[in-house]
C-alpha cells in the first residue's frame, strides 16, 4: 500500500520549462490524529481487534461506552 498520496513537488535543474529532475517529499500525515487509516486497515487483515488497533495508535487510553442519552 501507499502509506500517503500527498506529496510535494519539486522541479531541478535543466531549464525553467523542464527541469533535468523532480524531487518527491512525503506530505501526506492524515489530519493530524495519530491514526493510519492503511496500516489500521492492515491490522484488521491479519485479525487486529478494533481495541487492539486504537491501543496501538494511541498508547495508555482507556476505551469505554457511553450510555445513550
Amino acid at each position: 500500500h501507499l502509506l500517503s498520496s500527498a506529496f510535494a513537488v519539486f522541479g531541478e535543474g535543466g531549464s525553467s520549462r523542464l527541469p533535468a529532475r523532480f524531487i518527491l517529499r512525503g506530505a501526506g500525515w492524515g489530519h493530524g490524529v495519530g491514526l493510519c487509516q492503511i496500516g489500521a486497515y492492515g491490522m484488521a487483515l491479519r485479525g487486529k481487534s478494533y481495541e487492539e488497533i486504537l491501543h496501538h495508535y494511541y498508547t495508555g487510553v482507556t476505551l469505554e461506552g457511553l450510555s445513550p442519552r
